[in-house]
């Protein structure tokens, strides 16, 4: 078979590391749900997936779709691997969900859509555990506590719908053919099933940090009235001097629950 080049608009980098396929499926939580990979590539995660689990592959990649219907033809025709041949972020526009039932995802993400598809997961009520590749950077980010320097509003997001979040392990460029010029984390995310989130929590968490280093009040008048903001403060004994990333996510809450009590 001849050696299939990755593709840039894809953001394909191909997993060629048995070690680190290995520490993923070593991760995979100990229950029955059903498995979600995202962008199998050229199916050496998808071939471990399918040893444990029945799953399903999400792949927009024409060329690849064509590797991995004969690379899987046996478990395709036994229905342990379904093969879906589409954009997964129209698709979860369309269905709201990757599976009709608990699923877990677990993929090597490509680095331009992986915050996208993380915060997709989190909307998905039947999405449970997350086991992701992403930039070291990204997963920083959604494993990030108050006073944090990567501090954000997607760690405020995580804590406030996870039970669990961590980063397993870092992976390093040489792992991957072609070499990125990044370093990879496996981020691992249990979501707490009981909670959903609000899209106009997220909105609000932008404002607040839309200019990170400004003081939040400051970025909080694009959203409300310095009056308003004032007697929040007052209420949550917040100082006025606070910055963003000085704001615990269970205050976020209770800032956006006022605000919104304010709105009605």
């Amino acid at each position: 078979m001849k050696k299939v080049k990755a593709k840039k608009q894809y953001g394909q980098n191909f997993l060629k590391d048995t070690t680190v396929l290995d520490k993923i499926i070593q991760s995979m939580p100990n229950n029955n749900n059903y498995v979600v990979e995202i962008g199998p590539g050229l199916g050496d995660l998808t071939k471990n997936l399918v040893k444990y689990k029945d799953m399903t592959a999400y792949e927009v990649d024409t060329d690849l779709i064509g590797i991995l219907e004969s690379k899987f033809a046996i478990e395709i025709e036994e229905g342990k691997l379904k093969l879906i041949h589409t954009d997964v972020l129209e698709a979860w526009d369309k269905q709201k969900t990757l599976h009709d039932g608990k699923y877990d995802l677990i993929a090597n993400l490509p680095y331009y859509i992986a915050t996208n598809i993380i915060l997709k997961a989190f909307e998905d009520s039947y999405c449970e555990n997350i086991i992701v590749m992403v930039q070291k950077e990204v997963a920083e980010k959604f494993t990030a506590h108050v006073n944090d320097k990567e501090y954000s509003s997607l760690g405020i997001i995580t804590e406030l719908i996870s039970v669990n979040s961590k980063i397993l392990f870092d992976v390093p460029p040489e792992s991957f053919d072609p070499v990125p010029k990044v370093t990879s984390s496996i981020l691992y995310i249990k979501k707490d099933m009981s909670k959903n989130l609000d899209k106009d929590f997220n909105k609000f968490l932008k404002a607040c940090f839309v200019q990170p280093r400004k003081k939040l009040s400051k970025n909080l008048t694009s959203v409300i009235d310095k009056n308003t903001i004032s007697k929040i403060y007052e209420e949550l004994n917040i100082n006025d001097n606070v910055r963003p990333h000085e704001v615990s996510s269970s205050l976020y809450s209770q800032m956006h629950t006022r605000v919104k009590d304010g709105r009605n």
